[in-house]
Parts: structure tokens; C-alpha cells; sequence
């Protein structure tokens, strides 16, 4: 384990302060699992920790943090023997809390968005995530997940297609899609809204 002197101890207390929220909402929208989404932080965190003499003197070392998120899920995921499950949306309006986007036939949008999503690979999932809730760059993405730029764009565009078949969204994915490429796809839409639920989820 690190020893961190003073002043690195107060600056890692900082980081986790303002930034422990955000990558929980991160690992739950991976995971869509309160639980596990806070493991996976704790996780994430205390590898940091033991690296922060080095990591405190970058401007920002949430790009490490985060890879070890999204790594350490990804791998949890290829080692489990069961495949996860979508949440079940015909489990009743009782089931439902915190409803904050209009409903869809009766079921509220953030838990079919959030089903749709746990349908999906991890690492497709974790491509859109990290593009379209954490906002990343193409190349950052690429990064952080080890993989082309390419890779990031094809997979994307395969993610958004699913997600718009899975929500029953008309007209077709951008075909480079991005934050700011393709304001008016119904899939991006409904994943921004759903960023919005899940943080007012967690406050």
C-alpha cells in the first residue's frame, strides 16, 4: 500500500470528493447494479491510491481511474458464467422509483434505455457510456478502451442501431456519430435523458 505524505493524502481526499460521484454514476450505467457499480468504484479508487505519488502530478488522473473502471468490469463480466439479465420490465409500477422522463406505453424511458443497454456487450456498452454520458472523444474512448479510433466509431454506430431497434426509435443512426454530430437521433436523445435521470438518481 502507498504512504502518501500530507499533502498527496489531502490532494487524493480531494479527487475522491469530486469525483467519486461521477464514477459511480459511470459504473452503474456499465453494471446496472447499485451494488456492484460501488464495488467496482471502490475497486477503481484503491488502485488509484496505491499509484497516486505517481497520478496526483498529472493535471487530471481521472483518464486512469476510469480505464480501471471500465477494465476491471469488462473483465468481471468474461469471467462470470452467466450471462446478465435486463432488468424485468414487467415487474410493475411499484417496482419503478424517482420516474423523471415521460413514459413509454406505460413503462418510464430510463428503464428501457436501461435495459436496452445491459443487453448489450460489454464493451459496446461501455463505448457508448463512455462517448455519450461521460462525453469522451473518439480518441480518448480508443484510449481508454485500447482500440482504434475506428473501433470506437463502428462500434458506436452498431450500439446506436441496437439501442434505436431495442427502444422501437424510427430513422437511421448518424453514420459518425458523436455528441455533437447527430443532435436528432432518437437513441443519443434518449441516452442523454437517461444521464439526467440517473444523476438525479443519485443525489
Amino acid at each position: 500500500m502507498a504512504r502518501l505524505s500530507e499533502g498527496e493524502a489531502a490532494a487524493f481526499d480531494a479527487f475522491v470528493k469530486q469525483r467519486r460521484e461521477s464514477l459511480l454514476r459511470t459504473a452503474f450505467l456499465l453494471t446496472g447494479d447499485l451494488g456492484r457499480a460501488e464495488d467496482l468504484v471502490q475497486a477503481a479508487l484503491l488502485e488509484t491510491f496505491r499509484r497516486w505519488p505517481r497520478l496526483h502530478q498529472r493535471t487530471d488522473p481521472i483518464g486512469y481511474t476510469r480505464k480501471t473502471l471500465v477494465s476491471r468490469h469488462i473483465d468481471s463480466v468474461r469471467r462470470r458464467s452467466w450471462r446478465e439479465v435486463p432488468i424485468d420490465l414487467s415487474a410493475g409500477p411499484g417496482a419503478v422509483e424517482k420516474v423523471g422522463v415521460a413514459d413509454h406505453d406505460g413503462v418510464p424511458d430510463r428503464l428501457l434505455l436501461r435495459a436496452a443497454l445491459l443487453g448489450l456487450p460489454p464493451r459496446m456498452r461501455a463505448v457508448l457510456v463512455l462517448r455519450y454520458f461521460d462525453d469522451l472523444t473518439e480518441a480518448d474512448t480508443a484510449g481508454l478502451l485500447g482500440c482504434s479510433v475506428g473501433t470506437v466509431k463502428s462500434t458506436a454506430f452498431r450500439g446506436l442501431a441496437r439501442l434505436r431497434e431495442a427502444l422501437a426509435d424510427t430513422g437511421p443512426p448518424s453514420p459518425h456519430p458523436g455528441p455533437g454530430s447527430n443532435p436528432g437521433s432518437p437513441a443519443v436523445r434518449s441516452l442523454s435523458a437517461f444521464r439526467h435521470t440517473v444523476e438525479e438518481d443519485h443525489r
